[in-house]
């Protein structure tokens, strides 16, 4: 609180809530819809993957009220870990640290491999597929010929780049943001605006997935089955919410900018909110021409990562320059997206590190530069195994799991803070407590149970790693432990300590 009173040190509060919306639909709009609705709807929803936007969309409304309360309270750049460690202890903040792994670092590698997918595309087709799939990944092409992946190079490759910008020290501006999100938004609105005209109404009948749907054919020749429950009907509805639900990823960047906004009571539920909405609207027009212009069954067999492009390509005639001008805007967009994923890990690191409850070796900073870039390689490292050797569809799930665990315990911080401090200052407050707060655990539990088996027992299997490492080394190695006061990062350099 000391920090964000001191004027002279402090952010300048510049940003209005117009800011703050541009900056969340900045942050939303990326791999998400031009990935994950394809894999939503061709797996899971169908064209009904328009209300699992919805069901996600309403989980995030919930969580992130319960974001505005926090971002209210303790209005200095943060983020979920920063709210735990001040409102409900060390053990909380580190298991809310250790899920943001899964977001950020996670999220970074999924949408590498998105960004590979459409280079390829850019160029043809002209990368080999077992450069560019994980080992995981096969595909019997047009001559019967069986590929298989071995490495996603150009995922490597990006992430690489980015990487070394990021050790360097460069950073996006206010400007580029905003040219970004004009470009994402300009994208979006051309596809529906063109695409609406070749809307088959056949593709949308019916709108769930029956039971009894056929098979649909893998890239691999292999068939794709629809009886699973949670691949059919309004099951099938949820577990799309929690594919797509990827595509909101982001907005929680929005209450990062707390100390710089103008008025956080007024701005903050306007920027987390408003860029909510609009991304919501612009989600289910973007789905329902999408899954309108090409069968659901198409994103399995086809399409795929590329499958804006694949559908342009196919089913609309005449606008392959779209195809191109989507491909090459969206990996600007995908690049912007990466770096932010990047650039967040490592501050959660650094914070973490500077904390006590991870090695000095994050929070080292290059003496020129000033950057953390020790630990800048080591996320590479991490981040570059999993989109070198892991399909995206894995890895994006993961993803949603971890943030949707931390949103669960952001809601359930505000329930705990309301009673062991009903007193504190809340500039903003959240509606109908603990009514919202319990919605929003609700919905976002919900959508974490639908996930796959797999994917439940792998991220079952990090939070328990997670634990033996914070028992093990972060306990006794954290300054509070210590008895040591812990120093506040200094506003002005970002990371330097005072």
């Amino acid at each position: 609180m000391a920090q964000a009173d001191d004027k002279g040190k402090g952010l300048k509060r510049t940003l209005g809530a117009g800011n703050l919306v541009a900056l969340g639909i900045g942050a939303i709009i990326g791999a998400g819809l031009f990935v994950r609705t394809a894999l939503a709807a061709g797996e899971h929803a169908g064209p009904a993957v328009t209300v699992s936007f919805i069901i996600a969309a309403v989980g995030c409304a919930f969580a992130g009220l319960c974001y505005a309360e926090f971002a209210s309270i303790i209005p200095i750049a943060g983020s979920a870990y920063t709210y735990a460690y001040a409102t409900m202890g060390e053990i909380i903040a580190w298991i809310i640290g250790w899920a943001l792994i899964l977001e950020y670092a996670l999220g970074a590698a999924t949408v590498s491999i998105s960004w590979s997918e459409y280079a390829n595309k850019l160029v043809g087709g002209g990368i080999p597929y077992e450069w560019c799939h994980s080992p995981f990944e096969h595909l019997k092409d047009a001559s019967g010929v069986m590929h298989s992946g071995i490495i996603n190079i150009p995922a490597l490759v990006i992430l690489l780049a980015l990487s070394l910008l990021l050790i360097k020290g460069t950073q996006e501006s206010a400007t580029v943001n905003a040219v970004i999100v004009v470009v994402k938004v300009t994208i979006v609105l051309v596809f529906i605006a063109i695409g609406w005209q070749f809307i088959n109404p056949a593709h949308h009948t019916p709108y769930l997935i029956p039971a009894d749907a056929p098979d649909a054919l893998k890239p691999d020749g292999t068939h794709y089955s629809y009886k699973d429950f949670f691949d059919h009907g309004w099951g099938g509805v949820l577990r799309g919410a929690a594919v797509v639900f990827f595509a909101f990823i982001g907005f929680d960047a929005v209450s990062t900018a707390a100390q710089e906004a103008k008025n956080p009571k007024k701005d903050m539920p306007i920027g987390i909110l408003g860029s909510l909405v609009i991304c919501t609207i612009l989600y289910i027009l973007f789905s329902y021409v999408l899954t309108g212009v090409a069968p659901y069954t198409d994103f399995i067999k086809a399409g795929k990562e590329a499958s804006v492009s694949y559908a342009i390509d196919t089913y609309m005639p005449g606008y392959h320059w779209l195809s191109l001008f989507v491909t090459i805007a969206i990996l600007a967009g995908f690049s912007s997206v990466i770096l932010v994923m990047l650039m967040g890990q490592s501050r959660v690191f650094y914070t973490m590190s500077t904390d006590g409850l991870l090695p000095k070796t994050f929070s080292d900073l290059h003496p020129k530069f000033r950057t953390p870039y020790k630990s800048n390689m080591i996320l590479f490292v991490f981040v570059g195994l999993f989109a070198a050797f892991v399909p995206g569809t894995v890895a994006g799930d993961l993803t949603s799991i971890g943030t949707l665990f931390a949103f669960v315990l952001v809601c359930l911080g505000v329930m705990i803070l309301r009673y062991t401090n009903p007193g504190l200052v809340r500039p903003f407050k959240t509606p109908l407590v603990p009514l919202v707060p319990i919605l929003g655990i609700i919905v976002c539990s919900a959508m974490i149970f639908s996930l796959s088996n797999e994917t439940l027992l792998s991220a079952f299997i990090w939070m328990l790693l997670g634990l033996v490492i914070y028992f093990v080394y972060s306990k006794r190695n954290s300054k509070l432990s210590k008895g040591v006061v812990v120093t506040p990062v200094d506003p002005v350099d970002g990371l330097n300590p005072k």
